[in-house]
C-alpha cells in the first residue's frame, strides 16, 4: 500500500502506525516550540549553569539509555571542544554497573539525564548513585514528561534543573523520534557557546529544513521501504556514529528484529564489517558536513557502489558535488554535524515506520506480546559497595 504521513493518517491508524507517523511529522513545529521553550528558559538555564564549564575540573556527564544514551553520544564531543571542563558520554547501563569507573567523590560533576518518560529504572538509579557517591554533585534532567519520575523528583531541589520539552515531544508510540529530536536538539542549544540569539535562530532555521525534509523524502523513502531489504547498515563519522547506531536502532526496533541493521563508521565498515553485505542489504551513509570526513565516506561510497553486492548504496546529507542520484539531500546551513544529525534522522525514522509496515506488523507496538516495552521493565537495581 502506497502511505506517506500526514495526508494518509486514516491510513496509518488502519496499519497500526498514527503515532509514529504524525510524531516523525510533527518535528519541525515541536523544534520551532523547542526554540520557544528555551527563549523564555535561557536565564533560568544561565544561572543555574553558572561558570561550572569554564573549569577544568568540572566534570560534565550525558547519559540515558538505548535511544536516549545516544542523544548522550551524538552531543557530548561536540560540547567538550567549547569548553575547558571535562564532557563525556556514559550510558546509564553502564554507569550502573560500573561506576567505580566514571565517579570520583572529590570531582564537581553535572549529570545531565535524557529521558521520554524520565521514568526508566535506570535514569532514576543513576541520580541516585551519583548523588550518593559524588560529594558536589548538580543534575539537569532534560525529559519530555512532567509526570515522570525525574521531572517529579527534582522539583524544589536547588541542585537539580529540569528542563521540559514541548508536551507532544513526549512520543506515545513505541519508538522514539520527535522525543529524540528534541532532547537532542536541546542539549546542544543550552550547551553551546554562543549567544542565546544565534542558537535559537539555529533551532527556527533547522525546523524550515525539516519542513522541507519530511515533504521531499518520506515518497521515495517509502518506495525504498518496500523493496525486498533483509538487511540495513548505516553509516556515520565522528558525532553521526551515533547517529548511525540509533538509525539502525529504528529498524531493528519497528520490524521487531525482523531486518537486521547495523552500524559503523565509513572507516571502520571496511575493517570486518563489510563482510555482512549480500543483495539483500541496504547501505545508507550519513554525510557529514566536514570537508575531510566528506573524503573518506566518498570513497567507500564509490567502492561499494563499484563492487555492486549490495542492494542499494545512498547517501543522506548535505547536498554537494560529491553526490549521486537517488541520494538524499538537502540545502543546509553551516553548522557541526550533531546539529544537523535530527535532519538525516527523518530518512532512518521514515524507512523503520515504512518497512515495518511493509511487513505487516503495526508500527506504534511492533511486540504486543510485551517481551520489548515502551518503557523498559524487568530491570532489577542493585545496591552498589
Amino acid at each position: 500500500m502506497d502511505v506517506t504521513l500526514l495526508p494518509d493518517m486514516p491510513a496509518w491508524q488502519r496499519l497500526g502506525g498514527a503515532h509514529t507517523a504524525e510524531e516523525i511529522a510533527q518535528q519541525p513545529a515541536l523544534w520551532s516550540a523547542l526554540a520557544d521553550v528555551l527563549d523564555v528558559a535561557r536565564e533560568r538555564i544561565d544561572a543555574f549553569l553558572g561558570d561550572a564549564l569554564r573549569h577544568p575540573g568540572q566534570r560534565v556527564i550525558f547519559t540515558g539509555a538505548g535511544s536516549s544514551g545516544f542523544i548522550a553520544e551524538m552531543v557530548a564531543d561536540q560540547i567538550n571542544a567549547q569548553w575547558a571542563a571535562e564532557v563525556r558520554a556514559i550510558h546509564t547501563t553502564t554507569l550502573l554497573t560500573h561506576p567505580a569507573l566514571y565517579l570520583r567523590r572529590d570531582r564537581p560533576t553535572l549529570l545531565v539525564s535524557f529521558g521520554r518518560s524520565g521514568s526508566s529504572p535506570e535514569s532514576v538509579a543513576a541520580v541516585d548513585l551519583v548523588r550518593a557517591q559524588v560529594d558536589d554533585a548538580r543534575f539537569l534532567d532534560i525529559t519530555c514528561n512532567a509526570d515522570g519520575a525525574l521531572a517529579q523528583r527534582g522539583q524544589g531541589r536547588s541542585d537539580t534543573l529540569s528542563l521540559l520539552m514541548p508536551p507532544a515531544s513526549c512520543d506515545r508510540a513505541f519508538a522514539m523520534t520527535s522525543s529524540l529530536s528534541c532532547m537532542l536538539l536541546a542539549a546542544l542549544s543550552v550547551f553551546d557557546s554562543t549567544p542565546w540569539t544565534e542558537r535559537i535562530a539555529r533551532l527556527r532555521s533547522l525546523a524550515e529544513r525539516a519542513t522541507e525534509a519530511v515533504s521531499r523524502w518520506d515518497a521515495p523513502v517509502a518506495a525504498l521501504a518496500r523493496t525486498d531489504i533483509s538487511r540495513v547498515i548505516y553509516l556515520g563519522s565522528g558525532p553521526l556514529e551515533a547517529t548511525a547506531r540509533e538509525a539502525a536502532l529504528k529498524v531493528l526496533e519497528l520490524t521487531a528484529g525482523r531486518v537486521l541493521a547495523l552500524a559503523n563508521t565509513p572507516l571502520g565498515f571496511r575493517h570486518g564489517p563489510k563482510s555482512t553485505l549480500n543483495d539483500t542489504t541496504l547501505v545508507v551513509v550519513l554525510r557529514s558536513a566536514q570537508p575531510l570526513a566528506r573524503r573518506y565516506e566518498q570513497d567507500l561510497l564509490e567502492e561499494l557502489r563499484r563492487d555492486g553486492v549490495a542492494a542499494r548504496v545512498v547517501s543522506v546529507g548535505p547536498a554537494g558535488s560529491d553526490c549521486a542520484d537517488g541520494d538524499f539531500l538537502l540545502d543546509v546551513p553551516a553548522l557541526p554535524d550533531p546539529w544537523l544529525a535530527p535532519l538525516w534522522l527523518v530518512v532512518a525514522q521514515c524507512f523503520a515506520l515504512h518497512r515495518s509496515a511493509a511487513l505487516g506488523l503495526t508500527p506504534d507496538n511492533p511486540f504486543p506480546d510485551g517481551t520489548v516495552n515502551r518503557v523498559v521493565q524487568g530491570v532489577t537495581i542493585h545496591a552498589h559497595g
